[in-house]
């Protein structure tokens, strides 16, 4: 993020806009900001390629926060904002951060989580006074220049992995010797195929810790683009935002494509939605249904891509690709891709196997080499982050799901990916999640735990039209052999399913192959 060329070209343009109040901070009020606090962390002792960290949430203040770091050459890592103070403060220690940035909203549990955090030495609070073990913004960046550090360096974002699977993992990528104007052949990549440019309107519906939207606000400031950043997703908010600042590029997740397609169909036809140039979508795989009534509504404006935060590899496609390979997530375009079985040997064309990169960007997890070498091949030329897939014959990549969420019921191997996609189509369902079950012939069994929609009830005649629904649509071994009902499933902000919550009050202290 380095908006200094915009603080003097076009000092009064909006960086960003916050969605609930409409409160807007320019490029050159942001440019000042930024330096402020790049000078604070490194007049606090923060050298090259030491660490922070960021947890709060969505707010006036959370890209100030990044942009700071990546001025002073220093990895800062945005926690997710959801998180106990026991979660929190394993971040805290594992990522070796010596200052928290946090919020109000957030203070309670990040002051519990410090009492375990001995190696931070400052406790930042955006958006507060003072106190026993919180320093403010404002007093903290008092008598900080407002003018460019004057040994900027390159810093970097070290996210983590959302622990879904198990214990969050801190993803570190080499932090290359350059000054922040350097343009990272990435970000050039990017911005010639999503078409960002210098008076783009971007609307940002999802958290900023998340690695996607993070990187997704990070390119609009550094080409002069104004940001809109909704504090949290509502449907009927996010169309009104579009009309509202004539939105011309977003990212989603697929869930917010669900969400307003159940809207009522008022409400979807009065939106104005004529100024979207790209939408852009990811995080987790779009039911076919989904997406063909999303291009049908908006256009064939939808682009697609599938990466890690690791930075493995990267496909994509367009909407005009997607039709002609619906269900795909495109073909690679950085990377080298290789579908291989559970002896490394490569899949037949059609067939499902790990995906697995020749590493397009080095990584690690940091602290943590043996989890670094699961994540690699034998001879360590090649990396994957555990999904399962297929190229057909076109070399479009389709996934199928996580290695880890296979279901293996009388030695078939099963992915409920296929089951929840069909689910979450039905008019009355707002949410479904299938797993893995224990059963005493088969090992496993299908289960969906499913969130009605509101205007729905919970009970056995819910339960006997899904289970239709689905055995009209999927052979009899994918079809869950019964149905749960959950008020709210733990989805993650991000659109992640947090799956294992759900998996685990079936399986208690049980064995299975599933980790």
């Amino acid at each position: 993020m380095y908006p200094g060329k915009y603080a003097t070209e076009n000092p009064d343009r909006p960086a960003f806009i916050m969605a609930s109040t409409g409160e807007a901070v320019t490029y050159r009020d942001y440019e000042a900001r930024v330096n402020r606090l790049a000078h604070l962390l490194q007049r606090e002792g923060l050298k090259q390629r030491d660490h922070y960290a960021i947890f709060m949430e969505n707010n006036a203040w959370y890209m100030e926060s990044c942009a700071a770091g990546e001025r002073a050459g220093l990895y800062y890592t945005c926690i997710n904002s959801y998180l106990t103070a026991d979660e929190l403060a394993y971040i805290l220690n594992n990522s070796e951060s010596k200052i928290l940035i946090t919020s109000r909203a957030k203070k309670n549990v990040a002051r519990d989580a410090l009492k375990q955090c001995p190696d931070v030495k400052l406790a930042i609070v955006v958006d507060d006074d003072s106190d026993d073990r919180f320093t403010s913004l404002q007093d903290a960046t008092r008598d900080c220049p407002s003018t460019p550090l004057e040994n900027e360096r390159l810093g970097l974002s070290m996210l983590y992995s959302s622990g879904t699977t198990g214990k969050p993992k801190g993803i570190l990528r080499p932090m290359p010797d350059a000054h922040p104007l350097d343009q990272i052949p990435l970000y050039t990549f990017l911005q010639k195929l999503w078409l960002y440019r210098e008076d783009m309107i971007y609307l940002s519906p999802a958290p900023l810790y998340h690695s996607a939207p993070q990187a997704a606000v990070n390119f609009v400031i550094r080409f002069g683009g104004t940001v809109i950043i909704m504090e949290r997703f509502d449907p009927e908010e996010y169309l009104r935002l579009v009309e509202k600042y004539r939105v011309t590029h977003s990212q989603l997740v697929p869930t917010m494509f669900s969400r307003m397609l159940k809207l009522p169909e008022e409400i979807r036809k009065q939106a104005d939605i004529s100024s979207l140039e790209v939408a852009i979508h990811a995080a987790a795989p779009c039911p076919v249904q989904v997406k063909h009534d999303m291009i049908n509504w908006w256009g064939p404006i939808i682009h697609e891509y599938y990466g890690a935060t690791e930075g493995l590899g990267f496909t994509a496609s367009n909407s005009e690709e997607w039709l002609a390979h619906p269900g795909s997530v495109g073909k690679v375009l950085l990377g080298d891709l290789h579908i291989l079985d559970e002896e490394m040997n490569p899949c037949p064309l059609g067939v499902s196997g790990t995906v697995w990169f020749k590493t397009a960007t080095e990584f690690e997890y940091f602290n943590d080499p043996e989890r670094t070498k699961e994540a690699l091949s034998p001879d360590g030329t090649m990396s994957t982050v555990g999904d399962m897939g297929y190229i057909d014959e076109d070399g479009y990549l389709y996934l199928t799901d996580r290695a880890t969420f296979m279901i293996v019921s009388g030695g078939v191997n099963i992915y409920p990916q296929e089951c929840e996609n069909l689910l979450i189509t039905h008019p009355k369902v707002a949410d479904a999640a299938v797993f893995g079950v224990p059963n005493e012939d088969f090992g496993e069994e299908v289960k969906a735990v499913i969130q009605p929609m509101p205007a729905h009830s919970p009970d056995a005649e819910l339960a006997a039209e899904l289970d239709a629904f689905c055995r009209s649509h999927l052979s009899p071994q994918k079809c869950p052999r019964s149905f749960d009902f959950e008020e709210q499933l733990p989805r993650l902000p991000t659109g992640k399913l947090y799956k294992r919550l759900l998996r685990d009050r079936y399986w208690g202290n049980k064995t299975s192959r599933i980790v």
